[in-house]
């Protein structure tokens, strides 16, 4: 009896040892797992960062070469324009004339497409009684170069001096429009010039701003390399400012546009439209361009 006992002790004691063993295995087989994971996911999220870091220009900008179409197609009169950057850039652009015009329009487009994708603002622009300027950054259309940040801020320039100088505009004809990212070079470049006004349409406050709210979970704001601080321009403008946002932008959200009318001074317009980013001021109808009207019309007083 004592020997039977001192088996099954034996064999209890065994048995709890390789329980024990297969329990710390299977632990460490999990712990295991778990790191694994951890690893893959951190080396995922350092990749993610790199390409981030590297690429930052093709999440920006998405310039098009090819020009689809001139304002013929919306039987306006137009020139081919042609004009050169501070630092030798040659640039390229229409020149939209209109008789007893009440201003004329410098346009500095978004990041994507080219100037031939702007032909429906052009024509709104036009009947509501404005000579149309508009012009593609380096790296867009027929203009030469490889865009940046800075070069941005050059053609605008340029495009400024080209109706100064070429065109002969004074100042207070000039009226400075932007959309989405030509609105924070629009608004660049009525900080360093007095102009008619300033018309931003669906613009960012910065891209870092930008940025952040699509990627949260990045350290995006010390990634960033371009900046676009619409915001800290804004301020400094010393001419009337219209600001047109849609509550509906599925890309830039609607309080960019709010923070961007509450920085500038006055006087300052804002005007609410409908619509998806890129179709807004086309499905909004009377309603944009009753507002363009208003404000053009209250500039000419």
């Amino acid at each position: 009896m004592k020997c039977h006992s001192k088996n099954n002790m034996f064999n209890a004691t065994k048995y709890n040892f390789r329980r024990g063993n297969a329990v710390r295995m299977l632990e460490s087989s999990m712990w295991s797992s778990v790191w694994n994971i951890v690893g893959t996911a951190l080396a995922v999220y350092v990749i993610l960062i790199i390409l981030i870091a590297v690429f930052q220009s093709h999440f920006i900008f998405f310039p098009e070469r090819r020009i689809m179409a001139t304002p013929k197609l919306m039987q306006l009169p137009f020139e081919e324009a042609a004009f050169v950057t501070e630092d030798n850039v040659i640039l390229s652009g229409w020149f939209i004339p209109r008789e007893d015009s009440k201003g004329v329009i410098l346009f500095c487009h978004g990041n994507a497409g080219n100037i031939s994708h702007r032909l429906d603002s052009i024509n709104i622009f036009y009947r509501l009684g404005l000579t149309v300027f508009i012009f593609d950054y380096r790296g867009y259309g027929r203009s030469r170069g490889r865009i940046t940040e800075e070069g941005t801020y050059r053609d605008a320039e340029a495009a400024w001096r080209y109706l100064v100088r070429i065109k002969e505009y004074p100042a207070n004809e000039i009226i400075i429009f932007g959309r989405s990212l030509g609105g924070a070079i629009a608004t660049r470049l009525a900080k360093h010039h007095k102009s008619k006004g300033l018309i931003i349409e669906s613009t960012f406050t910065s891209v870092p701003d930008m940025a952040a709210t699509l990627y949260p979970y990045l350290p995006i704001r010390l990634l960033s390399r371009y900046r676009y601080k619409a915001i800290d321009s804004i301020r400094k403008v010393r001419s009337p400012i219209l600001v047109i946002h849609s509550r509906n932008d599925e890309i830039i959200p609607f309080s960019h546009g709010q923070k961007l009318f509450e920085a500038a001074g006055n006087p300052k317009k804002f005007l609410e439209i409908s619509g998806t980013h890129n179709e807004g001021f086309l499905t909004s109808g009377k309603h944009y361009t009753i507002g363009l009207r208003s404000f053009i019309e209250k500039l000419s007083n």
